[in-house]
Parts: C-alpha cells; sequence; structure tokens
C-alpha cells in the first residue's frame, strides 16, 4: 500500500523525541510538510536535523511553542496556519500513588494533555472542514481503558481523549475530515525507560528490566514487550492518508494486544 501525503502539511506536537519524533518522520517519508514542535527552540532544531538525516530531501517545519498553553497555541498558529493533518501527541506521565496526587497535580494533566488537543482542534478544524480535506488524531494510551493504580490522573486524561475525538469527529461530520484516536500501548522510549526505573531496579540491565516490568506490571500485554514508536507510527500514518477516509471517530489500536478486548 503507498500511502502519499505529498501537498498535505502535518503537525504533530510534542515531536522532539519519542513517539511524536517517529510519527514525524514517518509523516514526512509519506511526502507531507511536517512541523516539528516542542517547548524548547534548540530541542526543535535537534529534531528537524535528525529528521532530515533520516528522511533526505523532507520537507520540514521548525514550529516550536507550548501547545499547553492558550498564548502558545495561538502563537503557533500564527507561525502555521494551515495545517491538513494534525497529531496531537504531546503528553506528561508519571507514577504516583492514587491518594497524593494533588489538585495542582490533576490540573496540570488536564492542561497537557486533554486542553493542548482541545486548543489546537479548535484552531486548525474549521480550516479543515471549509477546504475539504483534514485528519485530526490524538495519541492516547491503553491507560485510557485499563487505569494504571500507580497513575490514575495519567490514564484518567487519556480517558477524557476518548470522549473528546468522538465529540470532534461528530462536528467534523460529513465534511471530509476524519477523527481518530489512536490507543498506543506501552512503548519504548526514553521516558518510558524512566518510569520502568521507577518500577524495577535501576541496577537491572535494561533487556531484563524491560521484562520484569512487563510481567509485573503489564502482564495483559500479548506482545510480551515493550512497543517500538515506529511501530505508533505507522498507524498513524495509515490514519493520515487517503486510504483511511472511512475510519473516523474510532479508537483505533496499537497496542500489543493489552486490552483485553475483542472489539477495538
Amino acid at each position: 500500500m503507498h500511502l502519499d501525503l505529498s501537498g498535505r502539511t502535518a503537525l504533530v506536537t510534542g515531536s522532539t523525541q519519542g513517539i511524536g519524533e517517529a510519527i514525524a518522520v514517518g509523516l514526512a517519508r509519506a511526502g507531507a510538510r511536517t512541523a516539528v514542535n516542542g517547548r524548547r527552540p534548540d530541542a526543535v532544531r535537534e529534531a528537524v536535523a535528525r529528521l532530515r538525516e533520516a528522511v533526505p530531501g523532507a520537507d520540514v517545519v521548525a514550529a516550536p511553542g507550548d501547545v499547553s498553553t492558550a498564548e502558545g497555541a495561538s502563537a503557533l498558529f500564527d507561525a502555521l496556519p494551515v495545517v491538513d493533518v494534525l497529531v496531537n501527541n504531546v503528553g506528561i506521565f508519571g507514577s504516583r500513588p492514587a491518594l497524593d496526587i494533588t489538585d495542582d497535580e490533576w490540573r496540570r494533566y488536564f492542561e497537557v494533555n486533554v486542553l493542548a488537543a482541545v486548543r489546537l482542534t479548535r484552531t486548525y478544524l474549521p480550516g479543515m472542514r471549509e477546504r475539504g480535506w483534514g485528519r485530526v488524531q490524538y495519541i492516547a494510551s491503553d491507560s485510557a481503558v485499563v487505569i494504571p493504580a500507580e497513575m490514575i490522573h495519567y490514564g484518567v486524561s487519556k480517558t477524557a481523549l476518548l470522549g473528546v475525538s468522538r465529540g470532534f469527529a461528530k462536528e467534523a461530520a460529513g465534511s471530509g475530515v476524519t477523527v481518530n484516536c489512536v490507543l498506543a500501548g506501552p512503548t519504548h522510549t526514553g521516558g518510558v525507560e524512566d518510569f520502568v526505573y521507577e518500577l524495577v531496579d535501576r541496577s537491572v540491565p535494561w533487556e531484563e528490566a524491560q521484562r520484569e516490568f512487563m510481567r509485573l506490571h503489564r502482564p495483559q500485554s500479548l506482545l510480551g514487550r515493550l512497543i517500538e514508536p515506529e511501530e505508533i507510527a505507522n498507524l498513524c500514518v495509515y490514519l493520515a492518508s487517503p486510504q483511511a477516509s472511512a475510519t473516523t471517530g474510532a479508537a483505533v489500536r496499537v497496542d500489543g494486544g493489552y486490552v483485553d478486548s475483542i472489539v477495538p
């Protein structure tokens, strides 16, 4: 299947590392003009350089800004007024005993993980509808469905994204714009390595630590390993493509079989 996004502009929030960076690389390989976003301009410049090295000849745009604030989202729109593919990837996570999560932490998780995506959808969806084509994606998590006891604030924020995605899909109905949620399973990123070592002895070598983490804390996984970021990106590129024109309002899983369900 040839996925061609030539002539389209894609924005991936939080794309200076991990899953976001892998998605940006995948979209650039499919021919999209790809905007790399992050809070730190130096990190954005470094990610842009890596993307250009990974995809020679790629049309890459540096789009720094803190999208978790209204001011940052507005500035990003001023710099990048036309976006055809919006991937709301930016997010934070971390473990915390449920009864120790403060009001401020709850607010911070919703500001970054939910409201940032809502603001950007509100910003870019009208233009997509006017042009009669667009793709909006939200990177959620298996934690949206299977709330982890060690980070319920993260899980609940991702559950909220499922509702946000379905609601905006209804808003975009019949317009040529699709809106979907991607449920990513436990994925191998630098941040997740740190998280694994919060729960597994740091003296244990990584491969052993990863297996121990999956055995003790994610035993439902049918894959039995962490997912690589590129595996998440493959699904996101497909959902951004013309071939996915009939998939909208969906929560699509790339979770290694972690969620114990026979339906998406």
